[in-house]
């Protein structure tokens, strides 16, 4: 049999340039699987780029399934048994949150979260959407006059007992007490802000203290991600948890950080957090983060869902709490 002239390569021979192509896939899938893996061993500096990339760890997935695509169209057995790792590691870490969890369990309190933000033209069907989901529990902020007085008058009926202090308040069909402002003001920022709430609220399967909490924004740009702030508060607003007599904890709040971000580690070490539903709720348009959080202490958050938009720049989370 003679090689037809000129032709290099033998039939079914892969060209060195694709073999090169398929090993920077297997490469580039590594270093991914090994972002998901060990994303608490990236530096926080400069820029805070740890908590940054933590910030965005699901959508690493998006990655993995366009190397996957390269891989296959590139026939590459390398790059396909390297991408194995991030694809294990993802679903470790993330595919639980694709299950759909358990409601109605028993001893349990359904909450809802939400910024309703201070430029919302309808504060009275935000209420109305809120009152449709059937919680126990709503927890406001960016709370604003006049808007605070329609959210205090159209949600009165179906909750009798509610707190406001600053821009954070806590609307409850149980009983209300020993409601007081929690200092989490970073030092930086002057006197005025006001932005922690907490009550005890007396359920039907005992009391529970509810903290209501609106955090520093952050904001991402040329120099990284600017979380200090919020960082600061995270901290003040853990310490005052780490002191709460009651044993259960419910923490309803527009924390501006993720779960796995390590800025909120003051609240993710001691309190646990949903373990099923993304529930993206920012930006409203397009949500790309979870930054509004349910988390807990003698309880458990099972899953979380978003609600349809509201006349806010956040979707509305709604979670249900089984109390231990």
């Amino acid at each position: 049999m003679v090689e037809q002239a000129g032709s290099g390569v033998a039939a079914g021979v892969p060209r060195v340039g694709s073999q090169r192509r398929g090993w920077m896939i297997a490469g580039i899938a590594v270093a991914l699987g090994g972002v998901l893996a060990f994303h608490r061993g990236v530096p926080n500096w400069p820029g805070r780029v740890g908590s940054l990339i933590e910030s965005f760890l699901p959508w690493v997935g998006l990655l993995v399934v366009a190397l996957l695509a390269v891989a296959l169209v590139r026939r590459s057995a390398v790059a396909l048994v390297a991408l194995l790792l991030p694809v294990g590691v993802w679903v470790d870490t993330f595919g639980g949150l694709l299950l759909p969890g358990e409601e109605g369990v028993g001893r349990e309190l359904v909450v809802v979260q939400h910024n309703v933000s201070d430029e919302n033209r309808d504060p009275a069907g935000t209420a109305r959407a809120l009152i449709g989901s059937g919680a126990d529990l709503v927890a406001l902020e960016e709370l604003v006059d006049p808007q605070v007085a329609v959210y205090e008058k159209s949600l009165a009926a179906d909750y009798p007992h509610h707190v406001v202090r600053g821009t954070v308040g806590l609307w409850s069909k149980h009983p209300l007490s020993g409601e007081q402002v929690v200092d989490i003001k970073p030092p930086s920022i002057e006197e005025g802000w006001s932005r922690g709430v907490r009550a005890v609220v007396h359920s039907p399967y005992g009391d529970v203290a509810a903290y209501v909490a609106h955090l520093p924004s952050v904001r991402v740009g040329v120099g990284g991600l600017a979380s200090q702030r919020r960082d600061e508060s995270a901290s003040l607003l853990g310490r005052a948890i780490a002191d709460e007599s009651v044993e259960a904890v419910v923490l309803l709040g527009d924390l501006n950080g993720v779960v796995e971000d390590r800025g909120l580690r003051p609240l993710t070490s001691q309190l646990s957090f949903a373990e099923s539903g993304f529930a993206f709720s920012f930006p409203a348009a397009f949500p790309v983060a979870r930054i509004d959080q349910v988390m807990a202490r003698s309880a458990t958050v099972g899953h979380i869902r978003t609600l349809p938009a509201t006349g806010s720049d956040h979707l509305p989370v709604v979670a249900h709490v089984a109390l231990e």
